[in-house]
């Protein structure tokens, strides 16, 4: 497979909390044997979830899980974040590390020491920090790159200006740009103009596509899958999703699912990676990432777009 091509990758955020390490090896086994590349991982996930208080399971457990596999750190990618690990246990916002040139030497200091390696392949910075000025994040997230320390940088739930802005202070300071966004995206969308229960989340726009496609930036998405809830009936939409459009688009999934002999979330992962866009999946069993996985051979037809657009 051309890693070019848009890809699922295998979100880990609830990797040593939610799901315990030995199902993990066995999720990150699955998701490499069906050849996934990419692991998508934070440096603060999940202390929401973890009686520490603070993040850290998730790298360890990636970091274990590539000591007792020899080889296999030449078959994956790895992407962390800095931004959000609260540098108090328990205390989110208030402690949260920040974007300063300290902070983010720091927080990718103790990534790689968490996940063993001696470099990410991306390095992502969390969400905005507005305390601090772009030009000295910029150039943090540049020192990184020129050290080999991080192969590529790129802005997760940043507004589509600021990242424009940072691209330009980093052509200035001849430094490596951001070149990936992260934002979350689905085939449903939220009531607009309403807030999302989720602190942090950015949905993609638009014009954040538009951008991304104009600057030959990667686009990743988070939070595709609903959390099961395109499959699940125990799991429904959250109460923002209620209005017509998403009334108008599930019948549509579930028509279109049917005719493709798929299930509704590989079609919407189908959908997402048709747009050029790379979904990244949650997974806490094989069966869920090899299903994933197969979304990668379907292929949507003009007619199916169609009837998507005009529903939602």
């Amino acid at each position: 497979m051309n890693t070019n091509d848009p890809q699922v990758v295998l979100g880990t955020m609830d990797f040593g909390t939610r799901v315990a390490p030995e199902r993990a090896f066995a999720v990150l086994d699955s998701f490499v044997a069906g050849g996934g590349v990419w692991l998508d991982t934070a440096n603060c996930y999940s202390f929401w979830a973890d009686p520490s208080g603070v993040g850290g399971a998730s790298e360890r457990v990636i970091g274990a899980w590539l000591r007792a596999r020899p080889g296999v750190r030449e078959s994956v990618r790895i992407a962390t974040k800095v931004r959000q690990n609260p540098l108090t246990p328990h205390s989110w916002p208030q402690s949260a590390e920040g974007l300063s040139a300290h902070a983010v030497h720091a927080g990718v200091e103790g990534s790689l020491e968490r996940l063993g390696v001696d470099h990410v392949d991306l390095l992502w910075a969390h969400a905005e920090d507005r305390d601090v000025p772009l030009e000295e994040t910029v150039g943090a997230f540049g020192e990184l790159v020129a050290k080999g320390v991080a192969l590529r940088v790129g802005a997760a739930n940043h507004a589509a200006w600021r990242v424009e802005r940072a691209r330009s202070l980093a052509r200035q300071r001849d430094v490596e740009p951001w070149t990936a966004l992260q934002l979350r995206h689905s085939l449903v969308r939220p009531r607009p103009l309403t807030p999302l229960a989720e602190a942090g989340h950015r949905m993609l726009a638009d014009e954040d596509l538009d951008y991304a496609r104009s600057e030959g930036l990667a686009v990743w998405s988070y939070s595709s899958l609903m959390w099961g809830s395109f499959e699940r009936a125990d799991k429904p939409l959250p109460e923002t999703y209620d209005h017509p459009g998403t009334t108008r688009v599930l019948p549509v999934l579930g028509d279109v699912a049917g005719e493709l002999s798929a299930t509704r979330n590989q079609v919407v992962l189908a959908w997402l990676m048709g747009q050029g866009i790379d979904p990244i999946v949650g997974a806490s069993r094989p069966e869920q990432i090899e299903q994933a996985l197969a979304a990668r051979r379907l292929r949507l037809g003009d007619a199916h777009l169609a009837r998507f657009a005009e529903a939602r």
